[in-house]
């Protein structure tokens, strides 16, 4: 698994600083890895929630009910599954004593970015994965990429 240590080190920043952040992308950028590595740091409880898993998404049937106890780090992948979410995460973020953060992923659509700015505005940061920069592959060779033509 390839580490994206600038992307995670930015995801960390802006988890610590609003209490939903949204990862969205095209389809296998990496959203669900770079999640996976921010879940691994994570102290204290992380819970998963994958809506393409047919077991996740039935345990979220009723949302509140598995979601409100639950504290830590609350990732939700490919939310867009289900967007009758985005108004119970605003419930959830704005407890006094916030004792959930919560990471979002899902394909940069124009449906959910509406959706969750309406829902979730100010409680909410996205944060874009784009495809590999050069800086991020591994090399053996020491040379760097324009050296070596």
């Amino acid at each position: 698994m390839l580490t994206r240590t600038r992307q995670l080190h930015t995801l960390q920043d802006l988890h610590h600083r609003f209490p939903v952040v949204g990862i969205i992308g095209s389809r296998q950028v990496g959203k669900t890895t770079l999640a996976r590595q921010l879940a691994a740091q994570a102290e204290g409880n992380c819970h998963w929630f994958d809506l393409e898993n047919p077991a996740d998404l039935s345990r979220l049937a009723e949302p509140q009910l598995i979601l409100e106890p639950l504290k830590g780090l609350i990732i939700i992948d490919e939310v867009q599954r289900l967007p009758e979410l985005f108004p119970l995460l605003r419930y959830l973020s704005d407890r006094p004593t916030r004792p959930a953060r919560f990471v979002v992923l899902g394909s940069a659509s124009p449906d959910l970015l509406r959706q969750s700015s309406e829902s979730l505005a100010g409680r909410i940061v996205y944060h874009t994965l784009d495809g590999f920069h050069l800086d991020e592959i591994p090399s053996s060779d020491p040379l760097p990429l324009w050296i070596r033509g």
